[in-house]
């Protein structure tokens, strides 16, 4: 199931994975069994402790509008408006080669 950007006519990812346990939630991308793309709903924030990557993300509303986007290094803390809670997160490079920016609608196929 891909994650598409209807305003660019892009693809985010070809594959996702939609995170419901805690265990996936608090590990992330860390997990190696996880999805090298993670979908997941959080108003706390997230964290890449321990990552060695960087990675991209985006925060949407409830109408799958990005509303918030980052490049992030490890060891990094990320916040938002705590309005918004749907989290997509990434490999790096995917913001860039996908053309997204703030503002575009996304779908999640």
């Amino acid at each position: 199931m891909p994650i598409y950007n209807l305003t660019r006519e892009s693809i985010i990812a070809k594959d996702f994975k939609q995170v419901q346990k805690v265990q996936d939630l608090l590990l992330g991308l860390l997990n190696p069994r996880s999805p090298r793309t993670l979908i997941f709903k959080t108003r706390f924030g997230i964290h890449t402790f321990g990552l060695k990557t960087k990675i991209d993300v985006i925060v949407l509303d409830r109408n799958l509008k990005v509303v918030k986007m980052a490049k992030l290094k490890p060891w990094r803390v990320f916040f938002w408006n705590p309005l918004y809670n749907l989290v997509v997160e990434m490999p790096q490079g995917v913001i860039k080669n996908s053309k997204t920016e703030l503002g575009d609608r996304i779908e999640i196929r």
